[in-house]
């Protein structure tokens, strides 16, 4: 068994970006800058934020973080964002999610322009992933799977992929992904979520199991073939009180068990988390690139 190192590769993808930035600089241009709209105080979100903001130091980003209060209006937040818009120093916008009940996230998403939308959830960028289109900006999450499997230069062709987990932001789009003709794609896909009968004996087939749904340790040895590619997306706070922080970090994948019976597998933290965050930074750096081709 070996790991699909998220860190790792993470850093590596990190490090050149940083070196791609530093020409920049060198010939005189401005670096890449990535907006952060963070409403409320969830805990989890502030955690995510931090980290993205982080990256852009460590690449030499600009970065700007705009807190908003929890009790915000659609409307208000929706003036910040076309405000963000408008802003030819801002390159790329994200609005973490999940955003409080009194506002629609599909009409903030709606609002951010396509052209600097580096989480890659407006519908133009849905629409040019799903035609295959080089300049869509690819969601994170599935592109940080595509990245790590590039790294590790992980035969996908032919095989048989199977996603548990039918959201907008991973499961639907690393299904489309892995099955578009492309280098790491070119796979036989099925597509598994809450209704999905048999699911042990349609996982048990899969060459490459990615789960993306949030349920702390539902993969067991019992819905793994032996040797398969095990990519785990879940991270859930389980609360813990012998940690200093209260709780542990869970993903979908029982690790002490499935990685024995495993070929590669990602572990929880430091797998696909660190790879999101990757794959935003690559997306910022081409909405900057895009940015002067218009």
């Amino acid at each position: 068994m070996q790991l699909l190192d998220g860190k790792l590769v993470s850093q590596k993808t990190k490090d050149e970006l940083k070196k791609q930035t530093e020409a920049l600089i060198l010939d005189g241009k401005r670096p890449p800058h990535l907006a952060a709209v963070l409403v409320g105080n969830n805990g989890a979100s502030e955690t995510y934020v931090a980290n993205k903001v982080k990256s852009c130091k460590e690449v030499g980003f600009e970065s700007t973080l705009i807190r908003l209060e929890e009790q915000i209006t659609e409307a208000e937040l929706i003036a910040v964002v076309k405000k963000l818009n408008e802003d030819n120093n801002i390159d790329g916008i994200l609005v973490q999610l999940p955003l409080p009940k009194q506002i629609d996230e599909f009409k903030i998403i709606n609002t951010i322009s396509p052209d600097k939308d580096v989480d890659g959830f407006h519908p133009v960028n849905t629409g040019k992933m799903l035609l295959a289109d080089e300049r869509a900006f690819l969601p994170a999450t599935p592109f940080g799977i595509l990245l790590l499997l590039e790294h590790y230069n992980i035969t996908t062709k032919g095989k048989r992929v199977v996603v548990v987990g039918r959201s907008n932001i991973v499961g639907r789009p690393i299904s489309i992904l892995m099955s578009q003709q492309r280098k790491f794609g070119d796979a036989t896909v099925t597509l598994c979520h809450s209704k999905t009968n048999n699911l042990k004996e349609i996982t048990c087939q899969a060459d490459i199991l990615i789960s993306a749904i949030g349920s702390p340790g539902m993969i067991g040895l019992d819905m793994v073939k032996d040797g398969a590619i095990v990519i785990d997306v879940g991270i859930v706070r389980v609360n813990d009180d012998t940690t200093k922080l209260g709780y542990k970090i869970k993903g979908d994948v029982n690790f002490e068990d499935v990685a024995s019976k495993c070929s590669f597998i990602t572990p929880v933290p430091g797998g696909v988390g660190p790879m999101t965050i990757a794959a935003l930074m690559i997306n910022t750096m081409q909405a900057y690139k895009q940015s002067f081709t218009k």
